[in-house]
């Protein structure tokens, strides 16, 4: 549910209004969420964490699970667009499969809740975050850590989630700033 006069690339971004993203780094045993909040150029991490559903037994058991949580993040986080990152070709194709079931899981409850939804590239993300679209897990935390002033250890799927939020409410700063000066209307955020 976006604030009031707020939409998708609408320069309201850029004059400070907030946009919340629910960054989710999928997975079939254990989803990585992180939810932030932009306003202008200030970030902010609301919450973070991972959804271990590795105990369900088989896949089919799973990806309910898998849905009902993603449900429930979606229910108490009420965030304005979803971020999921897209399948990595490095891996193997069995893992590929699977993988691709659960993003189907998610993606459903995301079309569900009408929800706006960006899918990222791991490297798109990576750039993004890091500068570097080949940086390691180590240098994506620290980086995460750094930008969102979080102190302390963060869990790899849940510092993967929170690097895909942060790339997404970026890109939909970087549309607002597009479609502003295409305008003339642009401002710059304070």
């Amino acid at each position: 549910m976006a604030p009031p006069g707020w939409v998708p690339g609408d320069a309201g971004l850029l004059e400070g209004a907030p946009l919340r993203v629910l960054g989710l780094d999928p997975g079939s045993r254990t989803t990585g969420w992180g939810v932030v909040e932009r306003r202008g150029t200030r970030c902010a991490a609301l919450g973070s964490g991972c959804l271990r559903i590795a105990s369900a037994g088989e896949l089919s058991r799973r990806l309910p699970l898998l849905a009902s949580a993603v449900d429930e993040l979606l229910e108490e986080y009420r965030p304005d667009l979803v971020a999921v990152e897209t399948l990595f070709s490095g891996v193997n194709a069995r893992s590929a499969i699977v993988l691709a079931h659960a993003r189907g899981a998610i993606l459903t409850v995301v079309g569900q809740r009408g929800v706006d939804l960006h899918e990222l590239a791991p490297a798109e993300v990576k750039r993004s975050v890091a500068g570097n679209g080949r940086a390691d897990k180590q240098q994506m935390q620290r980086m995460v850590r750094l930008l969102l002033g979080i102190r302390g250890r963060l869990a790899a799927d849940a510092a993967d989630a929170l690097a895909v939020a942060l790339c997404a409410s970026q890109t939909a700063r970087h549309r607002a700033l597009e479609r502003g000066s295409s305008r003339g209307d642009a401002q710059w955020p304070r």
